[in-house]
């Protein structure tokens, strides 16, 4: 699973190479023009990609998948994650799978490890080499409450995850999907067939991340600094 991620230069968004991709260069300045952040919990509200048939735009989405179908908005608390190997046809996620799909943007993210005979886990913190952003493959849905709640739209996330790459695997059986950027416009473009857009669903190569140990303050989602990422001191 992906339990927690960060965002600790927005900045360097605007660095991604959005135009090569296809992707207007005007959508990077709203999803760089955020507050760092390096514990970003489920529930939380950040800007993203989101697209759909009428083309992609930049969004405020909450994280916690809350279907169009849905009775209440509590399903999100169960939904921030989707695996990969059944995105496509379990009843939650597979409409947004085949219509509303996004990229939310992150330099690192977290993971807990089981250590034998420990009473609590252990968290990992993961980064690119250069602590370059990265973009991880989500799914979108807009809901709207029933009466007598406002018709107010929530605009929610899932993060797809898949097997973990070789890094990955000596912390947590699943990491979340990466995608490369020169994947972002298959996967935004909903005229896509389905078969490459799953084919798209794999870890990262091996050498693209880094990992370490860092403090369980992480596990406090009101925690929030840099600390939160530091390797754990020995």
């Amino acid at each position: 699973m992906c339990g927690r991620y960060g965002l600790s230069n927005p900045a360097r968004i605007l660095d991604l190479p959005f135009a090569e991709q296809g992707l207007d260069p005007q959508l990077a300045a709203p999803l760089a023009d955020v507050p760092p952040r390096w514990n970003i919990a489920p529930a939380s509200t950040v800007r993203a990609l989101a697209a759909d048939s009428s083309g992609v735009r930049a969004a405020s989405l909450t994280w916690g998948l809350v279907p169009f179908w849905a009775k209440d908005r509590t399903i999100g608390q169960r939904l921030a994650n989707a695996r990969a190997d059944g995105v496509r046809d379990k009843p939650s996620f597979r409409a947004a799978f085949k219509a509303r799909r996004a990229l939310v943007f992150a330099d690192l993210f977290y993971e807990w490890q089981v250590v034998p005979g420990a009473r609590s886990k252990q968290p990992w913190c993961a980064r690119r080499a250069d602590r370059g952003v990265f973009a991880f493959a989500a799914l979108w849905e807009s809901w709207t409450p029933r009466a007598p709640e406002p018709p107010d739209a929530l605009e929610t996330f899932t993060l797809i995850t898949t097997e973990p790459n070789a890094v990955m695997a000596r912390v947590h059986d699943r990491m979340p999907v990466i995608l490369p950027p020169e994947a972002w416009r298959a996967w935004l473009d909903v005229r896509t067939s389905l078969d490459a857009v799953q084919a798209l669903l794999v870890p990262l190569p091996d050498t693209a991340l880094d990992a370490w140990p860092v403090a369980r303050d992480v596990n406090n989602p009101r925690a929030d600094g840099p600390e939160c990422a530091e390797p754990l001191a020995t």
